[in-house]
């Protein structure tokens, strides 16, 4: 009988923002996080009002550490841990002294002065107004740019949206995310990050972490040249990066590809279509023009499989936020993300082991009681689970594939991805009518998706009737 709740009759597993908070946060609980996912924070047994904390002590806990002398309570020695909100704080702070000083490098570089606005945005940041840092980005991101002054923007830009998930995501949850990803990377691995969180909660736990660091890139941004100059600039020594030469041959590859494909679909009009739903391909006066999300992707996803052949020596990790079909060959489970070019061969062992892994993740994280109202960190966890499901069902696992959309499903219910992915993959494998009982019931909860719904249905329509 098929499953209709994945986590609740999952076998029993081992128990494995409102505003920015820039001030120390005193006094509080202990937050526990488990195993690879959470971390328990300790506090002594008798608690100390903030009036026992000198402004030595504030000033301490830059560095992590807290020093108490001034009771008896306390030997001068005494340390105590942060609290997760104290953490993302000095995190934060540090990120962005850090992408200000490389905004000025990158100005010197390219020889181009700094917009006094940038300076403004950078001191915002730091003073944790976010109000005032998103209406200046708002602003911002307008505003006419020279071609150096692009790569600057990109940092600007990177550092607003790390301090954007910071106002989104409980503090504790937050670290616990970033770190699942980033505790399951080898040394020296590239990790690509495709949703917000997927990039930027780890760019910033990473680039303000002891010891070496990760290459972190997104794949979503490949086909910007911007972006690229921006990568090279961080990463020039240690990447073999893509250059506009790799960009132009991709994309007049895409190109060549939409025509061969378009034609087809124009000649044999009842044979299975060749063009991708939402691509958007015309032909303007004999010239084919491309446009839309899924166009930009598949170019994106021909310069990924060129960064992989440009850097061999490198093993290359995804988080992914849209489907690369390409990317699924020799990939394998690697924590809550994928590795690719994985020389592992996936098994159904393999898929019953990440299964194992999202079974007491996601048990762990509804037991959360702040869970519920992150709406942010249910489609985090939900996509990641979502991705490897499509994995598995690329690689003729649709049983786990099923089990895993489920979970996706279960961890976010209000989202529409997981349903419809989940019902895509069970009329592929016969079960139609089940396929629309799911999306007619989202549809039903949830009416504001019921155009994303109706798509889905009529896509799968067409796919049953050709």
């Amino acid at each position: 009988m098929r499953k209709s709740s994945a986590i609740q009759e999952a076998p029993p597993k081992a128990d494995a923002s409102s505003r920015w908070l820039w001030g120390m946060v005193a006094g509080g609980v202990a937050v526990t996080l488990l195993g690879l996912l959470f971390t328990r924070l300790n506090r002594p047994d008798e608690p100390v009002g903030e009036e026992a904390l000198t402004a030595t002590d504030t000033a301490l806990r830059d560095s992590g550490t807290i020093k108490r002398a001034d009771s008896g309570r306390f030997s001068p020695a005494v340390e105590l841990p942060l609290l997760p909100e104290e953490i993302v704080a000095n995190k934060v702070a540090l990120f962005v002294q850090r992408r200000s000083h490389l905004v000025r490098q990158m100005a010197e570089h390219f020889k181009v002065s700094v917009p006094e606005k940038y300076e403004v945005f950078f001191k915002l940041a730091a003073s944790g107004d976010f109000e005032q840092l998103q209406a200046l980005f708002k602003e911002l991101e307008t505003g006419h740019r020279s071609e150096d002054e692009w790569p600057l923007w990109q940092a600007v830009k990177e550092t607003f949206h790390v301090v954007e998930q910071t106002q989104k995501w409980p503090a504790h949850q937050l670290l616990a995310y970033g770190e699942a990803v980033l505790n399951s990377l080898r040394p020296d691995m590239v990790y690509l990050g495709g949703t917000d969180a997927g990039r930027f909660i780890p760019t910033l736990l990473n680039e303000t972490s002891d010891g070496g660091q990760h290459i972190i890139l997104t794949q979503n941004a490949f086909a910007d040249q911007s972006y690229l100059r921006y990568v090279n600039f961080l990463y020039g020594e240690r990447l073999n990066g893509l250059t506009s030469e790799d960009s132009q041959g991709a994309f007049q590859a895409y190109i060549a590809d939409a025509q061969r494909r378009l034609q087809h679909d124009q000649q044999s009009p009842d044979q299975p279509k060749q063009i991708r739903r939402g691509e958007n391909i015309r032909v303007i006066e004999d010239r084919v023009q491309v446009s839309g999300q899924v166009a930009v992707m598949a170019i994106n996803e021909q310069l990924l499989t060129t960064l992989m052949q440009k850097n061999p020596e490198f093993s290359f990790a995804m988080e992914e936020s849209f489907l690369l079909p390409s990317t699924y060959v020799n990939a394998a489970p690697l924590g809550p993300i994928m590795e690719l070019n994985s020389q592992a061969t996936l098994t159904s062992g393999d898929a019953a082991r990440s299964l194992d892994f999202w079974y007491a993740t996601a048990q762990q994280l509804l037991r959360d009681p702040g869970f519920s109202d992150a709406s942010d960190v249910r489609a985090a966890w939900s996509q990641m689970a979502t991705a490897q499901g499509n994995l598995f069902a690329n690689r003729n696992l649709p049983g786990e594939a099923e089990q895993a959309h489920r979970i996706a499903a279960e961890l976010a219910p209000t989202q529409p991805e997981p349903a419809i992915q989940l019902a895509e993959l069970l009329a592929r494998t016969g079960h139609t009518r089940e396929a629309i009982q799911i999306l007619d019931s989202f549809a039903t909860q949830y009416p504001h998706h019921s155009s994303r719904i109706q798509e889905e249905k009529q896509f799968l329509a067409t796919r049953r009737n050709p």
